[in-house]
């Protein structure tokens, strides 16, 4: 196995502390927001073999198998990533895998260049997700049902927020959130910026289920993301407790450390809490707009001391281990490739000593025996 030396990414929302406190060491003092893990070529993990995305370029099926490669391609299907927010991210949502691929089609032939600030979409792949909370974690998941969020909106009494109120309790409700999201993202920019000025104020006087919602405009000002968040259903993650992001689902991570998973892809759509750009129509082509539990996962152990969460995709599959000073070993042995993640304690990983924050990645196939005290995760695929 490869021990993994990773990026630290300093997005501007990132926490100065989170993941200096993970790994032991001093902050900086800047922000450090995610920490990569795998073989993306925007941040490859390195080894003692080189780039981890070289290192599988140059043996595809010996260091992912044929299975893996035969289903996914000669490329490591997932991202595996630590996460700390220390402010909200942008509000945002995937395509799904045909959507992924009509987009980045029409932008090619387009001639829109990769790196322009208005291109959607950088690939042809889907980008579902799934994060699990190491400490406590704030998100905003998928809609809330209309009704509910008119009942929130109403109690702000702001005048003009009233109209939204009143296109909510329209039906059917598909239609009512569909309205209402290209009503806000759509105002004059003057007028929505005084309406989330006094929704802002409003949200910081009465506090409690509002207290979110004034957090967020703290850090985005006049942004109409503040009134889009307030569609959505606020989710406070337990550790060990995690949210799956599908296509279609729009969310925002507002606070706290995780353990990000996803499929290997760049494409977001953006929907507010951001400078970047958002484009409207495109957005409304791929927002589900449906009322939905945001639906906590938490683990199904399994016999082997395995707990899995469950995904309804392949691409990554993502499950930890709790190791105990003294108990056997547990082989970890797969024929897919594997990125093994220790995230507090002491882990033995075939002579590796990894500490929190530290990793290897496994090749398909190769042995993978861990032992210790601590919690380790496992990330591979389904071939």
């Amino acid at each position: 196995m490869d021990r993994l030396d990773n990026t630290v990414r300093p997005y501007a929302w990132g926490s100065t502390t989170a993941i200096p406190r993970l790994l032991g060491v001093e902050p900086t003092g800047e922000p450090q927001a995610e920490m990569w893990m795998g073989a993306h070529p925007g941040a490859p993990s390195r080894t003692a073999r080189g780039p981890l995305d070289e290192v599988i370029g140059e043996g595809p099926e010996k260091e992912l198998g044929r299975a893996a490669v035969a289903k996914f391609g000669p490329r490591l299907p997932f991202l595996l990533k630590i996460l700390a927010a220390g402010a909200p991210l942008s509000l945002q949502v995937h395509p799904n895998l045909e959507q992924a691929k009509e987009g980045y089609e029409d932008e090619e032939l387009r001639g829109i260049p990769i790196s322009a600030a208005h291109r959607n979409y950088k690939d042809a792949n889907h980008k579902p997700e799934l994060i699990c909370a190491l400490t406590e974690f704030d998100g905003l998941c998928g809609f809330r049902s209309p009704d509910e969020t008119a009942e929130l909106l109403a109690g702000l009494d702001v005048d003009s927020l009233k109209p939204y109120v009143d296109l909510l309790h329209a039906h059917p409700e598909d239609a009512a959130l569909r309205e209402v999201l290209t009503a806000v993202l759509s105002a004059d920019p003057d007028d929505m910026a005084h309406t989330v000025t006094e929704t802002a104020a409003a949200c910081a006087r009465l506090g409690g289920a509002y207290a979110p919602y004034a957090d967020i405009a703290h850090h985005y000002p006049g942004d109409p993301g503040v009134i889009a968040a307030m569609l959505l259903n606020y989710v406070q993650l337990q550790p060990g407790e995690a949210l799956f992001l599908g296509a279609g689902v729009p969310h925002a991570y507002l606070n706290g450390l995780g353990v990000e998973i996803m499929a290997n892809s760049d494409n977001v759509l953006r929907c507010g809490l951001t400078p970047k750009h958002v484009d409207v129509p495109e957005l409304l082509r791929v927002v589900r707009f449906e009322a939905s539990d945001p639906g906590v996962l938490r683990p199904e152990a399994s016999p082997d001391g395995e707990e899995v969460y469950a995904t309804p995709i392949d691409e990554f599959r993502l499950s930890r281990y709790a190791l105990a000073e003294g108990a056997a070993p547990y082989d970890l042995t797969r024929d897919t490739p594997q990125i093994l993640l220790c995230t507090s304690g002491s882990v033995h990983a075939d002579g590796n000593m990894l500490a929190p924050g530290e990793s290897v990645f496994v090749p398909a196939g190769e042995k993978a025996e861990v032992s210790g005290s601590g919690t380790i995760f496992r990330a591979t695929v389904v071939a």
